[in-house]
């Protein structure tokens, strides 16, 4: 025998089905419902957002729609233990949306009864993860990054303390060299973890590594507003830390009155290959500058490491007044892709 509803029972019912539809309309999530044969029932306000799809293209459409090709086997697992009576815990996938793009999304499926207690469809909830995943990915690319660059870090200080050696008769000399260097490679990679391993500037790396020298005054820069693979970086960052090593030591910054002058510079080379050159020129007032033949770890740096690590040739030239240190190296191999400008503005430090 069947019982009739009262009206208000009928009124609270009718109250409560408004209260749920308006909450599922109002929900930043997707809510989907189906039946067993996998066809859409309902599309709330999220999902036409989601999926591009409005609620009358999608209502009556299979839910494979959604789905890209290699992935329409989930449809049947998910029906399956629907139809069995259990429901499908969050995992992630991807969907289609009506455009052909991909999404990522995290799904959780639940079995819908009626009102005997049958099980007559299911009501699917997807959550766009596109930003969590992608910055999944980057975490992965800057993991990998940051354990490449470690790896030819200790290279780099094993050959640091391996070449330092050769040239340091005296253990404190060593250790203050050995000190010194590694901590101009820490500035450099601070650089590259400030920009999260996307480069820098040019100006700030060579402003980073003559700063421990003082003497700003005299120290000018100029040429245009580059960004720096984080390889140019690092070499380029040693190269700066023994020129100015050098100077305050025994160059135009060691001697009252000397100038440093490093201007750069992008140009087409005749195989129309952009090519960049750098210049530091030193000169010195008064006092002669000291020259010596002894091949030290810095002119190892200059004349070797820094130009062959960068695919080009340099040029190292000292006299009683100065010292010029040439790179030349092609653009490729020292700008971040697209970010290299030809044209950019003068500094003066």
């Amino acid at each position: 025998m069947l019982m009739r509803k009262s009206g208000g029972q009928e009124r609270e019912d009718a109250n409560a089905d408004a209260r749920l539809a308006a909450i599922v309309d109002s929900s930043y999530d997707a809510i989907i419902s189906k039946d067993l044969q996998s066809v859409i029932v309902s599309w709330n306000h999220a999902a036409e957002r989601m999926f591009g799809f409005s609620a009358e293209e999608a209502v009556g459409q299979s839910i494979l729609m959604l789905m890209p090709e290699h992935l329409r086997s989930e449809e049947n697992d998910i029906i399956g233990r629907i139809r069995r009576g259990e429901g499908v815990a969050s995992f992630d996938t991807t969907r289609r949306r009506k455009d052909g793009s991909l999404i990522a999304v995290s799904l959780t499926v639940s079995p819908i009864r009626n009102r005997y207690d049958e099980i007559v469809g299911a009501s699917t909830i997807a959550r766009d993860i596109s930003a969590a995943k992608e910055s999944e990915r980057r975490i992965r690319l800057l993991m990998r990054e940051v354990n490449h660059r470690v790896k030819n870090q200790f290279a780099v200080i094993l050959s640091m303390v391996r070449e330092t050696s050769k040239r340091s008769a005296d253990p404190g000399e060593f250790e203050e060299l050995i000190r010194s260097r590694i901590m101009a490679l820490s500035r450099s990679h601070d650089l590259l973890v400030t920009s999260e391993w996307a480069g820098a500037s040019l100006f700030d790396l060579i402003q980073e590594h003559l700063k421990p020298f003082g003497h700003e005054e005299r120290i000018s820069l100029s040429g245009p507003l580059l960004t720096l693979q984080s390889n140019a970086v690092q070499n380029l960052g040693m190269a700066f830390h023994e020129l100015g090593t050098n100077s305050s030591k025994y160059g135009a910054l060691a001697a009252g009155g000397g100038r440093v002058e490093i201007t750069w510079k992008v140009e087409t080379g005749p195989d129309a290959q952009r090519r960049f050159h750098l210049l530091w020129h030193e000169t010195s007032a008064g006092a002669a500058q000291k020259t010596t033949e002894r091949k030290g770890f810095g002119t190892v740096v200059l004349q070797r490491v820094a130009p062959q690590s960068l695919s080009g040739s340099s040029s190292l030239e000292r006299s009683p007044d100065g010292m010029k240190w040439e790179l030349d190296a092609p653009l490729e191999a020292i700008v971040v892709p697209q970010l290299g400008a030809e044209n950019g503005s003068d500094f003066n430090g």
